[in-house]
């Protein structure tokens, strides 16, 4: 099958260091390669991938000083998708909604993935305007905000089997947050669950520029006096196994409905435990009392810890496995590839709308 994957242009494929969509993109892109499929993906120029690359710019717009406004460089990804249309039997856009206008002589042919939170009430009037846009939640909980659309599936996201090696013993004895330092992330409930615990926390995070007042404000103090307490700063892909493979734990204390959580998925692939707190997507990857387990404020979290201390941790890798990988996610993507191939041959006017959910099996 001839696929066209259309990432975000803020990071590459996959990214540097932090980065959510465009490291499933990824993932998503190279597992389809390897199934043996034709795959043309439009990315920035630095992205790394053994399909088709479409370069949309020269480097990943994050990290490029000189990028003031990133909708240019979006609108010719975009021209360059259209003028090319014809030659995919599908394409996959990453890309949220600045896709809607222009995919219509084709819309059969797509589906979207959307990757962020829901609940905006600006999305109200685009999807009215948009009503038939195949779209593709990554969790089931991330549809509720949204009015009447086009759902076709739920698919969770996958990591590649040998990304993240398995830990057996999480031996450095200490808890782990992955991620932004953002208001809604909440790390100052983690630092607050290791002072009540008197353990050592690690924090690996990046502090974005919306987030710094947030940062000098709250967190920089909390973390100056707390000793047991450390900040290393934004990791890349290379530094992720060892970060949470030596953890006893992953701290996920979110106070937002996180659309999935990629952080969860990681950690269990190492066979790390996660205690993460009931919002978004949390209680649909968590499965309590196996992988981790679900809490609803800080006096449950600082008895969950002591509790997945205790799990076993083979068991949370096997959960994974059996879940979470990119050779699942890309299965599921290709039966939707394949439903929206015969929707377009039957011509329009068709429909698929109330399908099925891919990933339902593997729901709790």
């Amino acid at each position: 099958m001839k696929i066209a994957q259309i990432a975000p242009l803020a990071e590459r494929c996959p990214p540097a260091l932090y980065g959510g969509t465009e490291r499933v993109v990824s993932y998503l892109t190279e597992e389809l390669v390897d199934q043996g499929h034709d795959v043309t993906l439009f990315a920035s120029g630095d992205s790394i991938t053994a399909a088709d690359l479409v370069a949309c710019c020269e480097t990943a717009l994050r990290l490029s000083p000189g990028v003031v406004d990133a909708l240019p460089y979006h609108m010719i990804m975009l021209n360059e998708v259209v003028r090319r249309a014809h030659e995919f039997d599908v394409l996959h856009f990453h890309i949220d909604l600045m896709h809607a206008p222009v995919i219509a002589p084709f819309i059969n042919r797509t589906l979207t993935t959307l990757h962020g939170r829901l609940d905006s009430p600006d999305l109200y009037p685009f999807y009215r305007a948009f009503p038939d846009i195949p779209l593709v939640s990554i969790s089931n909980h991330q549809r509720r905000p949204m009015p009447p659309v086009n759902w076709i599936s739920t698919v969770y996201h996958g990591l590649p089997k040998d990304l993240l090696r398995f830990n057996p013993n999480g031996r450095d004895g200490y808890l782990a947050f992955l991620g932004r330092i953002s208001p809604e992330k909440r790390p100052d409930r983690a630092i607050e669950i290791a002072a009540r615990l008197g353990m050592p926390l690690k924090i690996a995070a990046k502090v974005d520029r919306a987030d710094r007042d947030y940062w000098h404000a709250v967190i920089d103090p909390m973390i100056k006096s707390h000793r047991n307490v450390e900040y290393i700063g934004e990791i890349g892909e290379h530094q992720k196994a060892e970060f949470l493979g030596n953890a006893s734990a992953l701290l996920f204390p979110i106070d937002w409905p996180e659309p999935f959580g990629l952080v969860m998925i990681e950690a269990m692939a190492c066979g790390t435990p996660t205690v993460a707190f009931r919002a978004g997507s949390v209680p649909e990857i968590i499965e309590d009392g196996v992988t981790g387990f679900v809490v609803d404020d800080i006096d449950q979290a600082v008895v969950a810890v002591e509790r997945a201390r205790r799990l076993d941790r083979a068991k949370v890798r096997a959960r994974f496995d059996a879940r979470f990988t990119a050779e699942r996610m890309a299965r599921d993507y290709v039966a939707l590839y394949e439903r929206q191939r015969a929707l377009a041959e039957q011509g329009p006017g068709s429909s698929i709308k109330g399908a099925t959910t891919v990933s339902q099996s593997l729901a709790l």
